[in-house]
């Protein structure tokens, strides 16, 4: 399976333990996306703004073999 266009993915993120669009695995290095969790304007990719209800993806965090590697970053989202 090909690697989802992770430039694509950003805006209101719900994480869940099941049925999710993407699952993703949480890297210190070599990520497919570095992600910033904001609170307001998750508008540009890599900025993911976490929500409860009416996700744009709905993304499960797991230990191995995700649909692609995200680090959580403080500064400058994006694809790497």
């Amino acid at each position: 399976m090909a690697k989802p266009n992770v430039s694509k993915i950003h805006g209101k993120i719900q994480y869940v333990n099941a049925f999710p669009d993407y699952k993703v695995q949480v890297v210190d290095a070599f990520s497919d996306l570095k992600v910033q969790e904001v609170s307001a304007f998750p508008d540009r990719p890599g900025k993911w703004q976490i929500v409860n209800a009416f996700p744009n993806f709905k993304i499960q965090i797991v230990d191995a073999f995700g649909d692609f590697k995200i680090q959580y970053v403080n500064a400058f989202p994006g694809p790497t």
